[in-house]
């Protein structure tokens, strides 16, 4: 049974080019980068070409460029760095309830230190109001961090606006760019943000290697105090081979960016054609500005867990809400934000794809999935109840879903 890969917003094969551009990092070239010798002067220098090629993917100077194990970790960088650098200014923070867990557990950290945060709601759609954000701004303001795409209903953020009006105020302005870097183009100029947050795994890199923009000029504490690395903003001995990695796969996406999102886009709309053939099953986010190659669903009447481990018998391999969430059992924050009612929301499904995706395996998976559908809802007691009663008796609202 051939395995449909249909998870690419988790994760990501690495490409074969990314991988011999590390191996000799792991073998012949070892070295210390603060080594003063050779072996040490060529892991500075793979480094630093690195450094160039993830600056020259999201139009930055290679100096911002600060690298990470992950994206939690450049969140939790640019927030905290930068909350704490300003605390002086004041000590309140705007994120939105859309956020991923990394921005949203940073923020309740802050909170136990005495900060006070302002949680902006979304629409129907997953989309943060512009206003919304000014409204929430006082003078105490001194961070605001909106994603830039949700890695579970693919909505794209108004970051631009957003982040207009942090400079119009002079607040810090973060974004989550770890579900658009490498899969739609990412200028940080022309977005206007402050510090943004990337990881090498979403286009096709190492795990274990990410990094954060942080425009020239920008206050910020560190988080990993000892050596001078990076620029003395992050200590550590660096992770040579995956730090190179990430530096070619930056390389790679910035050639093949605009194939890439073709390719994804058209199967995006096959599945999600074939998938809306069946009754009750809603799609989720913003229908024009979202990523490419995300399509998301709630479907009435079953769980999300009994659609994963089905379309697994067949060798599918899809998600329920993000991959940090979907052991939880728990309804989708996000989806519950936008006003999914929680009984729904449980019925979450998102297909991701990815470069190495065919037509046939799309094709796969609308032919298998109205079964899956069907079988479960047959076993469920909603089903026959009408889930529609229980999520009015919750308070919730259809619309958007």
């Amino acid at each position: 049974m051939s395995v449909k890969y249909f998870d690419h917003i988790a994760s990501n094969p690495m490409l074969p080019e990314v991988f011999d551009a590390m191996v000799p990092y792991f073998k012949e070239q070892y070295g210390n980068p603060m080594s003063m010798y050779d072996l040490g002067m060529n892991a500075k220098q793979a480094i630093d070409t690195a450094r160039e090629q993830v600056a020259k993917l999201i139009n930055a100077k290679p100096s911002e460029i600060i690298f990470t194990s992950s994206g939690a970790e450049s969140n939790n960088f640019a927030i905290k760095g930068m909350a704490l650098a300003r605390q002086g200014d004041g000590k309140h923070l705007i994120i939105s309830k859309a956020e991923h867990h990394s921005v949203m557990n940073t923020a309740r950290s802050l909170e136990k230190q005495g900060f006070v945060v302002t949680y902006v709601p979304v629409d129907n759609n997953g989309m943060v109001d512009p206003d919304a954000v000014k409204k929430s701004i006082t003078k105490e303001t001194t961070v605001i961090s909106i994603i830039h795409a949700s890695s579970e209903v693919g909505t794209i953020e108004p970051i631009k606006e957003i982040a207009a009006i942090a400079k119009e105020h002079k607040i810090g302005f973060h974004t989550d760019a770890v579900a658009t870097v490498g899969n739609i183009p990412v200028d940080v100029k022309d977005l206007g943000v402050d510090a943004l947050s990337l990881s090498a795994h979403q286009f096709y890199g190492p795990k274990g290697a990410a990094a954060m923009y942080l425009k020239t000029g920008q206050r910020i504490l560190p988080l990993i105090y000892g050596g001078i690395q990076e620029g003395g903003r992050r200590a550590g001995t660096e992770n040579v081979p995956a730090i190179v990695g990430m530096g070619k796969a930056a390389e790679l996406a910035a050639e093949d960016l605009p194939a890439r999102m073709a390719h994804v886009r058209q199967l995006r709309d096959r599945l999600t054609e074939g998938i809306l053939k069946i009754e009750k099953v809603h799609p989720t986010g913003h229908p024009q500005q979202r990523l490419p190659g995300l399509a998301s669903f709630v479907v009435e009447y079953i769980e999300g867990e009994g659609m994963l481990l089905l379309l697994l018998a067949k060798g599918i391999y899809a998600a329920s809400g993000s991959a940090c969430t979907s052991k939880a059992l728990k309804a989708s924050p996000v989806l519950v934000s936008m006003g999914v009612p929680t009984s729904m929301a449980h019925g979450s499904i998102v297909f991701s794809l990815g470069i190495g995706n065919t037509t046939e395996a799309v094709d796969c998976c609308v032919e298998e999935f109205p079964q899956i559908v069907k079988r479960l809802r047959d076993m469920s007691p909603f089903a026959k109840e009408g889930w529609g009663a229980l999520g009015a008796e919750e308070g919730g609202s259809k619309e958007g879903a």
